[in-house]
């Protein structure tokens, strides 16, 4: 079968290439999924660029999530109950974009019939982080502020769809005065563009000089230590990615007064804490916002794994609508 490998770490468009491997076996408690999609996420290609969190051993494959059909059982009974079935692939040890793929048949979750493939190949990473984040870590209250930055993500928008079903109000920051307009039309509540205005500046105008108690950044660096500077006497600030690939630097100062929080949010950790009801009830939530078109995700390029150099290239474009998704086979 054909599968993305990549021998050593870097850029991904220079180390990733299009092999053929031996065709995976399932063995007990594990199912072979025959891939259909797979999204390009900032966790694959920073994998691949040696810069994520967790390292897999080379050679190696990319790939936390995607769908796919089930086409073959270890054994178990987790695992027949999904042969046949249309699934979405969560791999927790990467290696979705490859035609064939063996995971645990619990990571192997049903799809419903309404959900289309596209959607469910990225039903889990943004979907998940921006509800647990809303609903788990933070609770935001109804008419309380959030400030996300990356605010023009598949994650940013959904987390706008979310406060308007949740009741809470989102503040949102971007570089692009383009991005800003689509952002007012999907339902912000307020947008600062850093392009032209001083992100402290404006949350204080924005909250009567309150400040804000909920923030989360995906971006770090400069930005990420602006957000510092908007949180409100007792605010939290949850980190959860790094797109500057810059450490924030800040003034410790401005944590101590008003006792202000700055916590990390990896949801690979968040999910081995959790037991499998929670996890089926997380699921069940999930596809019924994705029903209510609130963590849906705009799709933008569809490459064949032949063109997984273009693929990277164009899923690293800055300001690039939609996310970019690899078709691994056919129907």
């Amino acid at each position: 079968m054909k599968a993305a490998v990549f021998e050593r770490f870097g850029q991904p468009s220079e180390v990733l290439r299009v092999a053929e491997v031996p065709n995976p076996t399932p063995g007990p408690g594990q199912v072979l999924v025959r891939m259909r999609y797979s999204p390009i996420n900032p966790s694959d290609l920073l994998t691949v660029q040696g810069a994520y969190g967790r390292l897999p051993p080379l050679p190696a494959t990319p790939g936390y999530e995607g769908m796919g059909i089930v086409e073959r059982s270890g054994g178990g009974l987790l695992g027949w109950r999904v042969l046949g079935r249309r699934v979405a692939v969560l791999n927790g040890v990467g290696g979705n974009w490859a035609e064939k793929v063996v995971i645990p048949a619990r990571q192997a979750v049903p799809i419903p019939d309404e959900i289309p493939d596209e959607q469910a190949a990225a039903f889990f990473v943004n979907p998940a982080t921006a509800l647990v984040l809303a609903e788990k870590v933070l609770r935001i209250p109804r008419g309380e502020w959030l400030l996300q930055t990356a605010a023009g993500s598949a994650l940013g928008r959904m987390m706008i769809r979310l406060g308007k079903r949740l009741g809470f109000r989102t503040l949102n920051v971007v570089r692009r005065s383009e991005t800003a307009q689509e952002l007012f039309q999907l339902g912000a509540d307020a947008v600062v563009d850093t392009s032209r205005e001083v992100l402290p500046q404006r949350v204080g105008e924005l909250t009567n000089g309150k400040g804000v108690r909920f923030a989360i950044d995906a971006v770090g660096g400069q930005t990420a230590s602006e957000v510092v500077r908007c949180l409100a006497p007792g605010g939290r600030l949850i980190v959860y990615g790094t797109l500057a690939m810059e450490p924030m630097q800040l003034d410790q100062r401005l944590l101590i007064a008003g006792s202000k929080r700055i916590e990390g949010f990896w949801l690979s950790d968040w999910v081995r804490a959790q037991g499998p009801l929670t996890m089926l009830r997380l699921f069940g939530r999930i596809f019924q916002l994705m029903r209510e078109k609130i963590l849906t995700t705009e799709i933008g390029e569809v490459y064949a794994l032949d063109q997984v150099t273009e693929a990277v290239g164009k899923a690293a474009e800055p300001g690039r609508k939609g996310k970019v998704l690899l078709t691994l086979g056919s129907e």
